[in-house]
């Protein structure tokens, strides 16, 4: 144990290890891509895929919501994707039919 009182020591955050470390912002956050989708995001995506950290990266984003940029070398929209597929349920079989049955029953409102 050092002077410093702590037992153990710090876990390194993940972003002090990414390939972005030092790139210039801007090619993560690529304004023209809503025009030309994958332009501009391609140089941001060829950071992520030399990144050793590109899981944590996209992990991160996933979890926190991000909604803007290149995150682990997925877009904005690649991750709303993720999200709707692995967070929000897929309906049953059937579903549809049984919830219309539900409602109505067959008789008139009134």
């Amino acid at each position: 144990m050092t002077g410093s009182g702590c037992e153990h020591p710090e876990t390194p955050d993940w972003r002090d290890q990414a390939a972005c470390v030092g790139e210039d912002p801007e090619i993560f956050f690529p304004l023209s891509d809503l025009a030309a989708p994958g332009t501009e995001a391609a140089l941001a995506r060829a950071v992520c895929r030399r990144c050793a950290v590109l899981v944590a990266c996209r992990d991160w984003a996933l979890e926190h919501g991000e909604d803007d940029g290149i995150w682990g070398a997925t877009t904005a929209a690649q991750r709303r994707t993720i999200r709707r597929a692995t967070i929000e349920p897929a309906p049953a079989s059937g579903r549809r039919g049984d919830r219309a049955g539900q409602v109505g029953d067959g008789a008139l409102p009134g």
